[in-house]
């Protein structure tokens, strides 16, 4: 009898360990993916194990206003990915406002205990649909040119603009569900690319319309640009000497062409992401300051290529207007704005980018001094700089663009008065 007590406390007190053993195993634990911040009233619902390969139970709950609500349960080792709504999931009842996304994993060590971890996640449900409307009328758009769409779009915090193809352009609200985009056709856009107004709110759910709109072909210049020993000695080294985004090896030819295509393109990158820094207003009322007493050399969109003692070296498009007039002249701001860079910019040598508001800036090139630092607001007229021949310059003069959300434009349109007037004014006071 002593050894059957003794034999069962043994028993006892092993099960006993092997339960607190257990306890200090590992609890499988899940992270949830999705939906993330916000969803709409199809929520995806994605949770993963913490630990790969990890396999567990599971049940998973969204509960709302206090009501918990079993949407899914199972056993994984991987992904789990699911959507609710009410459709597919009976007794679902989804509504506008906070939630919660839970999730409980179990899982029995040695058929003795249950190790279990909670996971949450919070969600805010939106479920009021993006719409987007036009308000304006008679758009009109030349291939490298620009645009303006007045429009209606809600609810007030959805981001909205216009596509064109795969490029988009932000709009900006002005008063009530009133917002304004400019946008532009690209030069080396089809004619025929897509344009539409587009709403997308917090969940990633869109809405699109079509606009009015015609599009206009536009012949671009083709030229040869010889290049010679003394000025490719000339550029070369001061450029890479200002930059460290390149360190192209070779002959001064290579260096050239990889300044040419490579720095050029990273150059165009970082005047693109400029676009953020927009102020969300018009800072502009008059049309753009013209330029009438300087001789254009080069025009916008100029498909150039170059040649070498003979020989093809390279290929790029010139993207704005070369204007010369005298060495060292004055530099005018093209309108009211406030300067974001005023440096020193690769193939664009001294540079100021000017901020003009909801996407519009305007570009000034091979300064050779500057009248403005980054932060000053200038007046349309003021002088910013004086002209120069810094970067790829052959020779004294200004390289100007207008650029529409980072895209460079062409600039001829932004001196016309008379497509201010329609393209611009008009619009503001249709809507």
């Amino acid at each position: 009898m002593r050894k059957l007590i003794l034999l069962l406390v043994v028993v006892v007190l092993g099960v006993a360990g092997a339960y607190l053993a257990a306890g200090f195993m590992p609890a499988p634990s899940v992270v949830i993916t999705k939906p993330g911040t916000f969803a709409g009233a199809s929520i995806p619902f994605e949770f993963q194990p913490a630990a790969p390969g990890d396999v567990f139970a599971y049940t998973a709950y969204f509960e709302q206003n206090g009501v918990r609500t079993l949407v899914r349960s199972g056993t994984a080792n991987a992904v789990v990915s699911t959507t609710l709504s009410a459709a597919m999931n009976p007794g679902l009842k989804v509504q506008a406002g906070p939630a919660k996304l839970i999730v409980t994993a179990s899982r029995t060590v040695w058929k003795i205990r249950t190790l279990e971890t909670t996971s949450s996640a919070d969600v805010t449900i939106r479920l009021e649909k993006p719409r987007v409307s036009v308000v304006s009328t008679k758009h009109y758009i030349n291939l490298g040119g620009s645009e303006m769409i007045v429009y209606r779009a809600t609810p007030s915090d959805v981001a909205s603009g216009v596509q064109v193809g795969d490029l988009e352009y932000p709009g900006f609200p002005t008063t009530g569900d009133l917002h304004i985009a400019f946008f532009a056709l690209r030069y080396d856009q089809d004619v025929n690319t897509p344009m539409r107004l587009f709403a997308r709110d917090v969940s990633g759910e869109t809405a699109t319309s079509d606009f009015d709109h015609l599009t206009f072909t536009k012949p671009f210049k083709k030229s040869t640009i010889p290049l010679d020993d003394k000025f490719i000695d000339r550029v070369v080294p001061a450029i890479l000497a200002g930059t460290n985004e390149i360190t192209p090896s070779g002959s001064t030819i290579e260096k050239f062409v990889a300044i040419n295509s490579q720095l050029r393109k990273l150059n165009a990158e970082k005047i693109r992401s400029m676009a953020a820094q927009t102020a969300p207003t018009m800072l502009w009322t008059e049309p753009f300051y013209p330029f009438t007493n300087t001789k254009a050399e080069a025009a916008f969109a100029d498909f150039r290529t170059y040649t070498y003692q003979g020989k093809e070296v390279d290929r790029q498009v010139h993207l704005g207007f070369d204007l010369a007039s005298f060495a060292n002249a004055v530099v005018h701001a093209a309108n009211r704005g406030k300067v974001l860079y005023a440096a020193e910019l690769g193939i664009y040598g001294n540079c100021v980018i000017i901020d003009h508001g909801m996407g519009v800036q305007s570009l000034y090139g091979h300064l050779s001094s500057f009248a403005v630092k980054p932060g000053d607001m200038v007046e349309k007229g003021q002088e910013i700089g004086k002209t120069g021949m810094t970067g790829l310059a052959a020779g004294d003069h200004l390289h100007f663009t207008m650029l529409v959300n980072g895209q460079m434009v062409n600039p001829i349109e932004w001196w016309d008065p008379h497509w201010i007037a329609d393209r611009v004014t008009r619009k503001l006071k249709e809507g």
